[in-house]
């Protein structure tokens, strides 16, 4: 058997940066769908993994990450998904969650087969991330509404490549489900 984790991706966002208002009006929308999916995930004991961008801060870990999202003007949309004591997060510099980070490994040590993944950017973050997890041979599901988008004509070609391409599948986070996964 194995075990599905949810990946959250650069959801701790300072919101300070180019295309951030189109992009806070796609992440009010996709909230809701992160705060049951993080809620389901939990209840159900399965991995929270939170994958962030570093902003280019260096010595910044996940606990600077958390407090300078939570004192940017969009706190709003970062408290009702912050990480609990049990989340496991992995700092990241590039658009893939798994591009020089320890997540494979991780995920390995966690005996995931497959993973959930959420956040933002659908066409760019998320995209990339879902690549590297189906070449990883892991299963992939991205959850609808739960992700966000800067562009959303590239957003929704980007949902067509991961499910054509990366054999993943698109669910809304009702659909989703924690429980152990056969192996293989």
């Amino acid at each position: 058997m194995g075990r599905t984790a949810l990946i959250v991706i650069d959801m701790l966002n300072t919101y300070d940066h180019e295309d951030a208002e189109v992009l806070v009006r796609s992440v009010r929308e996709a909230l809701p769908g992160v705060e049951a999916l993080l809620g389901r995930a939990r209840k159900a004991g399965a991995p929270v993994v939170y994958v962030n961008d570093n902003f280019g801060r260096w010595r910044s870990h996940h606990g600077e990450i958390l407090e300078a999202a939570l004192a940017g003007r969009y706190a709003d949309l970062v408290e009702p998904i912050a990480p609990d004591e049990e989340s496991l997060f992995v700092v990241k510099a590039r658009h893939s969650a798994f591009f020089e980070t320890p997540l494979a490994y991780l995920l390995g040590q966690l005996e995931a087969r497959r993973v959930v993944l959420c956040g933002q950017v659908t066409e760019q973050c998320v995209l990339y991330s879902a690549l590297d997890a189906h070449i990883r041979h892991l299963d992939v599901v991205v959850a609808l509404d739960a992700v966000a988008h800067i562009d959303p004509g590239l957003a929704e070609a980007a949902l067509r490549m991961m499910e054509r391409n990366m054999s993943a599948e698109l669910r809304t986070s009702a659909g989703i489900t924690f429980e152990d996964a056969p192996a293989g």
